[in-house]
């Protein structure tokens, strides 16, 4: 199966992850290539790439959770496939896990409703690592038991739970990918910012990096194009459906050593350093199995490198202002 002259959405693909994986769909020649963002953290310049590779290229501002509103999207763009990675994500949880679960349920469903009708004809769910919790054993496989810290994880283990009831019930064309903690350019560098935009910008300001608890938690941490290369590739096979798919490095990398590993790339190893009370919800060990995904489509992700963590200093060091 190829993404050539099909009709393909991407939601949340003005996103960090979504965008990435618009630049990849774009080089493979679709007919059809639409986006739909709500822009709570989404930037449509992060599509300038795609914009050049395929100009035709349509962005819709909707929300993705909006069954009537996606029903008349796809239906009038006659949409075949869809990814699906709109989301709100972990932090903004631990201040609105109403609405972040709400949300992220009625995204899901969704596309899990317009599949189970006929209106598209593939769906590949983006799940979370998020969903296991803490890890039980190392490396976590799909099998591991979902114990979700937070009220994000736990909407993103349920979502999983809708898309397999899905395909189990009325047999719909769908598989769930989880990827593990991604980075790159265009991670969001603002609210909501993960720990190596953090970082990124505490050492050009010149102020003190903040690592929560003592810093031994671990993460697993994929570079976004090998997530979006694995996600089109799950997509190219069609034995991963109704499956659950990790996409991870197969490593763990703790706080302390991603801290020391980013000052050394920014020439700044001795920056100081502080230790704060434990974040609330936060999983102490991440790895995950990459077997399934290896076996399904042959990709082997990279793990994180001196040149990944280059190139990502270096694209946060042209956005922000110290």
């Amino acid at each position: 199966m190829k993404l050539k002259n099909k009709n393909v959405m991407v939601t949340g693909g003005a996103g960090f992850i979504g965008s990435h994986l618009v630049d990849r769909i774009a080089r493979e020649n679709p007919a059809n290539l639409i986006v739909v963002d709500s822009f709570f953290l989404g930037n449509e310049e992060n599509l300038i790439e795609a914009r050049k590779t395929f100009p035709g290229l349509k962005l819709y501002r909707m929300d993705a959770s909006n069954l009537a509103a996606m029903l008349q999207l796809v239906i009038s763009e006659k949409i075949e496939v869809v990814f699906d990675l709109a989301v709100i994500p972990l932090p903004t949880s631990l201040d609105f896990p109403t609405w972040t679960i709400e949300t992220n349920i009625g995204i899901a469903s969704t596309f899990c409703e317009l599949a189970r009708r006929g209106h598209i004809q593939t769906l590949v769910h983006c799940s979370s690592s998020e969903a296991y919790g803490s890890a039980v054993h190392v490396p976590m496989n799909e099998d591991h038991p979902l114990v979700p810290c937070t009220p994000y994880a736990a909407s993103k283990a349920a979502c999983d739970h809708i898309v397999l009831s899905y395909r189990e019930t009325y047999n719909i064309d769908a598989v769930v990918v989880r990827p593990f903690n991604n980075f790159g350019p265009r991670q969001n560098p603002g609210s909501y910012a993960g720990i190596i935009p953090i970082v990124v910008r505490r050492v050009l300001n010149k102020t003190p990096i903040e690592i929560f608890d003592d810093g031994e938690q671990t993460r697993d941490f994929i570079f976004v194009r090998d997530t979006v290369e694995a996600m089109v590739r799950i997509y190219e096979e069609e034995k991963t459906r109704g499956q659950v798919i990790n996409i991870s490095s197969g490593v763990e990398t703790s706080m302390n050593t991603l801290v020391s590993q980013l000052t050394a790339v920014m020439h700044t190893p001795d920056h100081p350093v502080f230790h704060s009370a434990p974040r609330p919800g936060d999983v102490r060990r991440h790895c995950g199995d990459v077997t399934r995904l290896k076996e399904l489509t042959g990709f082997e992700p990279r793990t994180i490198s001196v040149e990944t963590l280059i190139e990502t200093a270096e694209w946060y060091r042209s956005v922000m202002q110290p």
